[in-house]
C-alpha cells in the first residue's frame, strides 16, 4: 500500500484542490490498482478544514481509495509529518508520500516516485500563480526562473514533494518535531543511512506563492525575502 501525508493547519481554503489533484494521483492507471491511504494531519485546526476532509472521504472511498483526518495540537510541521507518517507505517504502507495542503500534485505524482527505483525521492516544485505578491510577481517569477534548478538532479528538498521507502524513513529515524527545515533534517539522515536518492523532476507538483505561509522559515517565507530584498536599493561603493 502507498501512504500519502498531507499536514494542514487551517487550510480550508486550499485542500479541496490539494485533495482533488491527490485523488487523481492514487488512481493512475501505472499503479496497476494498488491501494492508497490518504492521511490528513489536521494540526490545531479551528476553521473548516476538517469538513473539506469530510467532504472528499466519499470520493475517495468509490475510488478505492482511504482517506483519513488525524487530529493532533502541535502546530508545529515537523511533528504533523511525523505523525501523518506514523498512522500510515501503522496502515502498513510501504511507500510513504509527503505533500502539502497548499499544493496541487500531477496525476503521474505517486507512479514515477514509485517507479525510480530509489529509497528517496527528491522532488521539485513549481508556482503557477504568481498574483499574490503583487507588483512584484513579475521580478520574483523572473528571479525563481533564475535561481530555481527545476531539473533532474537539483539538490533541492520540499516537504511539498517528497517520497520515502518506508523502511528507509525508519531507519533514518523519521521527521524531527521541529518547527520549519523537518524535511531538511530527514534527507540528511536519510544521506548517512545510505539510502539510494533520486533528485528527480519528473514527479510534478505546483505550489502556492501565498503571502500567509503556514510554516515560518519554509518556501513561502524564503519567496517574501526575496521580495524584501527587491525593495532595497543597490549600493555602490
Amino acid at each position: 500500500m502507498i501512504g500519502v501525508a498531507i499536514p494542514a493547519h487551517n487550510e480550508e481554503a486550499c485542500l479541496g484542490a490539494c485533495l482533488q489533484a491527490v485523488l487523481r494521483a492514487a488512481t493512475h492507471p501505472q499503479l496497476a490498482g494498488e491501494p492508497v491511504m490518504v492521511c490528513v494531519v489536521l494540526d490545531a485546526c479551528d476553521d473548516g478544514t476538517a469538513a473539506i476532509v469530510r467532504e472528499w472521504q466519499t470520493a475517495f472511498a468509490l475510488a478505492g481509495c482511504r482517506l483519513d483526518a488525524l487530529e493532533i495540537a502541535a502546530r508545529q510541521v515537523g511533528s504533523a509529518r511525523a505523525a501523518g507518517a506514523l498512522h500510515l507505517i501503522a496502515a502498513d504502507a510501504r511507500w510513504l508520500a509527503f505533500t502539502d495542503a497548499d499544493t496541487r500534485v500531477s496525476p503521474q505524482w505517486l507512479a514515477v516516485q514509485v517507479t525510480l527505483g530509489a529509497d528517496v525521492v527528491c522532488g521539485s516544485v513549481a508556482v503557477d500563480d504568481w498574483s499574490p505578491h503583487a507588483d512584484k510577481a513579475q521580478l520574483l517569477r523572473e528571479h525563481f526562473a533564475r535561481t530555481y534548478h527545476d531539473r533532474e538532479d537539483h539538490r533541492h528538498i520540499h516537504g511539498a514533494n517528497l517520497g520515502v521507502c518506508a523502511l528507509a524513513y525508519q531507519a533514518a529515524g523519521g521527521f524531527a518535531a521541529v518547527a520549519c527545515h523537518e524535511d531538511v533534517l530527514l534527507v540528511r539522515a536519510l544521506e548517512l543511512s545510505g539510502a539510494r536518492f533520486a533528485w528527480s523532476a519528473l514527479p510534478r507538483v505546483f505550489t502556492s506563492a501565498r503571502l500567509d505561509a503556514r510554516a515560518r522559515g519554509g518556501f513561502g517565507d524564503t519567496l517574501l525575502a526575496v521580495t524584501c530584498e527587491m525593495e532595497v536599493p543597490l549600493t555602490t561603493t
